[in-house]
């Protein structure tokens, strides 16, 4: 499974372990992903999607799934979310019709 979080792209990063003797060694810094769900007010209901703890802070400022959704570029957002995203605005419109 892919260490990637989707709502910022943030991924495992490469560097160095370095020793007392300055001996270094290659590792990995994964990114803290976690599977979480966000509840959806237009569709009224849960939404799961695996997110870095950023990527969490980041939909909470926004004010939600939703308006995360409704102010980020379609371009800009992961292709899992962009479905989402088009099944919110269809949601909107069909009650705003």
């Amino acid at each position: 499974m892919a260490r990637r979080c989707t709502i910022t792209g943030k991924g495992p990063q490469s560097g160095n372990n370095v020793s007392h003797a300055l001996n270094r060694t290659r590792r990995r810094f994964l990114p803290n992903i976690q599977d979480t769900s966000f509840y959806s007010e237009t569709l009224e209901r849960w939404v799961k999607i695996r997110v870095s703890a950023r990527g969490m802070r980041t939909v909470e400022h926004k004010g939600g799934l939703d308006a995360f959704l409704a102010d980020t570029a379609k371009t800009k957002l992961d292709p899992s979310l962009r479905a989402l995203k088009a099944e919110i605005e269809k949601k909107k419109a069909e009650t705003a019709a």
